[in-house]
């Protein structure tokens, strides 16, 4: 593409992480993470945030280079460490109603070679510290999003046969087409968009399913669904008031699984890319709602490591549906990127259940949503196991079974 058209696409991604993924207001903070590879696109979105009337945005930057220096010369101690009073920091910064934007970009091999315990306890060190703000989030206390900067790291996992900048070109591609904005009206095209996964939203929650169940190569699994769940997609009402897309792209609806009714097999469709290690061949078994038997071709050890975060970790906070037709999933491309990656198959999620995503669940007490049946964990992973092969029935209360997905499409229309 053009230096002129790659401009323009990248004004447009700019344009729609502020008025579509946050739907920006007038007077409200901003506060931004980024790969310090992602400085252009940053500088983009301050631009659109402050002429939609932002009163301050502050952006903190990460680098790849310094992260993997900590795990190659930082002290033994060093890896149960995690920066609290930054997160205390950008937790008041959420209460105070600042926004939340994050910028997707990080290299998804950066961790692999390094030591997997360093890596599992710097990462629940982190979560731990991570954790009030965290709550916020899961929470919908604020209007949040994320988008994506195709940095040559990261192009040259998704694309290693290609020399570095065809590779960058292919994935800026992709990222432009998932996220909408290489058509003339990208906003137009995003209210359209989420009208259709209303549609489906709406559907979900009038049948009132008490159960889900996949079945497809290497799954038989039943997913009880928690009390007073809410199926959610696309556009949705933070807190606070302001309705954003909390995903550039999305292409998923989904809700709060019962934590202690789970049952059954299921393997993974695609890698997991986890804090900069790859978990792949993902086969776990379900009893009582819990993980008891877990291996992975690649990666088992943290995956391990991850079930081992806290009691919550080995229970489930989110079930998504995601048709095969999706257009990330018509690409053929593996992103290694759960942001994509997710939204190109139906995923389940490990660990912290949204509260968006029950009935008064925002006036709800952690205990009243445990009590409901919504998980609680430092975590939130998600991992995907849908594909063309993928049969999706929901259980209705009187028990019958109703076909929701066939051969990874919907069988139902709207």
């Amino acid at each position: 593409m053009s230096s002129n058209d790659f401009a323009s696409k990248l004004d447009r991604l700019a344009q729609i992480a502020v008025r579509v993924g946050l739907n920006l207001q007038p007077g409200q903070e901003l506060v931004m993470t980024a790969p310090v590879e992602a400085l252009e696109l940053t500088r983009k979105i301050t631009e659109q945030a402050y002429k939609a009337g932002a009163s301050l945005v502050t952006t903190l930057f990460n680098d790849d280079a310094a992260t993997l220096a900590r795990f190659q010369y930082a002290p033994e101690s060093s890896f149960d460490k995690a920066p609290a009073w930054l997160y205390q920091a950008m937790a008041e910064a959420y209460r105070s109603g600042a926004a939340r934007l994050a910028i997707s970009g990080q290299n998804p091999g950066l961790l692999r070679g390094q030591n997997p315990e360093h890596v599992a306890r710097a990462s629940k060190a982190q979560a731990i510290a991570y954790q009030p703000a965290l709550e916020l989030i899961t929470r919908f206390h604020v209007n949040w999003t994320i988008v994506s900067y195709a940095t040559p790291s990261w192009a040259r996992t998704v694309f290693p046969d290609d020399p570095e900048d065809v590779a960058v070109s292919k994935l800026w591609e992709a990222i432009f087409r998932a996220s909408r904005v290489d058509g003339d009206d990208p906003v137009a095209a995003w209210e359209a968009h989420n009208r259709r996964l209303k549609e489906r939203v709406d559907f979900l929650n009038a049948r009132r399913y008490q159960a889900l169940h996949f079945r497809g190569p290497g799954t038989d699994l039943r997913v009880g669904l928690a009390e007073g769940h809410l199926w959610v997609g696309g556009r949705s009402p933070a807190k606070n008031g302001v309705a954003c897309n909390p995903n550039i792209p999305t292409e998923e609806v989904f809700t709060t699984p019962h934590k202690d009714r789970i049952e059954g097999y299921v393997s993974s469709s695609k890698p997991l890319s986890h804090q900069g290690s790859l978990i792949d061949g993902i086969r776990v078994r379900f009893e009582g709602g819990r993980i008891v038997e877990a291996s992975a071709r690649q990666g088992e050890e943290i995956l391990r490591k991850l079930l081992e975060s806290d009691e919550g970790a080995r229970s489930l906070g989110e079930v998504a549906l995601v048709p095969h037709s999706s257009p990330i999933a018509q690409m053929g491309v593996l992103f290694y990127n759960t942001l994509f990656d997710e939204n190109a198959a139906s995923h389940i999620a490990l660990g912290q259940a949204y509260s968006e995503c029950m009935v008064d669940g925002d006036r709800l007490s952690p205990e009243e949503l445990a009590a409901r049946g919504a998980n609680s964990s430092l975590i939130h992973v998600d991992w995907m196991i849908g594909s063309n092969e993928m049969d999706v029935d929901g259980l209705t209360h009187s028990g019958t079974l109703e076909p929701l997905m066939r051969s990874g499409e919907w069988a139902f229309s709207v």
